[in-house]
């Protein structure tokens, strides 16, 4: 279930039983529990994607709409993220604050060249899907949402590095840089992980621009 949350993110009881096949008692009842121990949170209206713009509601009580807690996103890697941290300290301490930009670049270039073949796509748009695709196949549980004004917002429910970005932003703006070569714009981070935000949302617009 919580892994179910951390891939489609904030989602109604409905949604979530039309996903896995359950009943909607036998998933009220996890749901619950999972509130209970303070994994999940229960609002009417997502905290972002499509289901949190602003709209007239219908009559009646609205659905509950289910996300993952900071401490249900601490399931998916908790430990493995402190040791990050721990050993980007080390290298801030002993190497000084450039090896810690020299590491961010160095990972945003790695992936750079791991991806290489999303630049091959024709269309932007196409692009961004193919970014999606890369980044859920390193653990980052991407989704794609409809954006404004033409244009593609990709949402990322899960961070491996994000407690490392919290102590060191420069890690975040190296990936967002990668995102714009690889897709040939100029993308927009509207929000993070590591800024607080329970989701990463990269705005690609469908329109060209030098990213030079």
């Amino acid at each position: 279930m919580a892994r179910t949350l951390l891939t489609l993110g904030p989602s109604t009881a409905v949604s979530l039983a039309e996903e896995l096949g359950l009943t909607g008692t036998a998933i009220r009842k996890t749901l619950d529990a999972l509130v209970e121990q303070g994994f999940v949170e229960a609002t009417e209206r997502a905290p972002y994607g499509p289901a949190a713009l602003a709209g007239p509601r219908g009559r009646g009580r609205p659905a509950r709409v289910f996300s993952l807690t900071p401490a249900g996103k601490s399931m998916f890697g908790a430990h493995e993220d402190s040791l990050a941290v721990s050993a980007v300290k080390f290298m801030a301490q002993t190497a000084g604050a450039h090896s810690v930009t020299a590491f961010a670049e160095h990972l945003a270039g790695d992936f750079k060249s791991r991806h290489a073949d999303i630049a091959s796509h024709e269309s932007i748009e196409e692009r961004a899907l193919a970014l999606v695709d890369a980044l859920n196949s390193e653990g980052f549980a991407a989704v794609v949402t409809p954006g404004l004004g033409g244009s593609t917002q990709i949402c990322q429910h899960h961070c491996p590095m994000g407690d490392v970005a919290i102590e060191f932003p420069h890690v975040c703006e190296a990936e967002t840089q990668a995102f714009s070569e690889l897709t040939g714009v100029h993308v927009t981070r509207l929000a993070t992980i590591a800024g607080g935000s329970p989701v990463c949302t990269t705005l690609v617009p469908h329109t060209r621009r030098d990213t030079a």
